[in-house]
């Protein structure tokens, strides 16, 4: 979804000659039009010699409503001081986060769109944004159930392994995530305090043979930060799901060609995981102000929300 800002588009752009009526325009600004001996357009002349951006000439909320795209939005204070319009910032990061699309394949999508950036800046968007949009996000979550499917996959870091410690309820809800460079009871630990600290005390834990696992919660049961009543099981069938699950993710890892750095490679997954939860519907979207249906009005309600 584009709108039209007071930055983005570049004054030779195509766009506005093809897809405006000009004579429309003129008449929505309450202008005659030029004879034709006279300067076409001087305005948009003299920003085309100077490099300047035709963005900056009219009322854009008049040319989007005649080509049927919505009006430019209040800039959310997030977004404050940037360059590019905020709904580009969400467009970028919310294509990056859910298909299988590389950093330098958005920049010729938006290249095709006439915005102009590097594949650096989309990464660094990525960095930026995702922790706020997970807070964002988080005020509309919905309770997952209480029969936790637990298991780690493998995610390469800078040419070493990771392990990507995951769960599901039963119903394939995405419950947490923990990326930790060792697979040990420590880390196990980790992951448990800190799934239960966001989705509250499971009713019951399934785990796959591996005795680190087992070994970590029998250790959070013997100092209390696991009721006693929680049950623990090792059923191979009912951990299809999250092995399934692991699968989605490593999908769109595989066109990023790996990560460099362990906390942007973290970011990074939890924005996929984020993706992954709305995709799954376990969000209250209905709550959001003037109930929107299509998912760029829901991203961009819930980021200025």
């Amino acid at each position: 979804m584009l709108t039209f800002s007071r930055t983005e588009y570049p004054i030779d752009s195509v766009f506005l000659l093809q897809d405006l009526d000009t004579q429309r325009i003129y008449q929505l600004h309450g202008l005659s039009m030029p004879s034709s001996s006279g300067p076409s357009w001087p305005t948009v002349e003299r920003a085309r010699s100077k490099g300047g951006f035709w963005c900056k000439l009219l009322n854009w909320s008049c040319a989007a409503t005649m080509t049927g795209m919505p009006a430019r939005q209040r800039t959310p204070e997030l977004f404050k001081g940037l360059h590019f319009d905020h709904e580009v910032v969400i467009l970028c990061v919310r294509w990056y986060l859910s298909y299988k699309l590389s950093s330098r394949d958005l920049v010729n999508m938006m290249g095709e769109r006439s915005v102009e950036l590097a594949h650096t800046t989309i990464l660094r968007w990525v960095q930026r944004y995702v922790p706020e949009f997970e807070k964002r996000w988080n005020r509309y979550a919905r309770t997952v159930g209480g029969s936790w499917r637990c298991d780690e996959t493998y995610i390469k870091v800078k040419g070493r392994w990771t392990y990507l410690y995951r769960a599901v309820d039963k119903q394939g809800r995405t419950v947490d995530f923990l990326l930790s460079a060792k697979r040990d009871v420590a880390a196990a630990k980790r992951f448990f305090q800190k799934a239960m600290k966001g989705n509250g005390t499971p009713r019951v834990i399934t785990l796959d043979a591996y005795a680190a696992s087992h070994r970590a919660v029998r250790e959070l049961k013997a100092a209390g930060a696991i009721p006693k009543r929680v049950r623990v099981r090792s059923c191979k069938y009912l951990n299809n799901g999250i092995e399934q699950d692991h699968r989605r993710v490593k999908q769109r890892i595989g066109p990023m060609l790996g990560f460099k750095r362990f906390d942007s490679a973290a970011v990074t997954i939890s924005g996929i995981e984020l993706a992954a939860k709305i995709r799954k519907e376990q969000f209250k979207v209905g709550k959001l102000p003037d109930r929107p249906t299509t998912v760029p009005a829901i991203w961009t309600a819930v980021v200025a929300a």
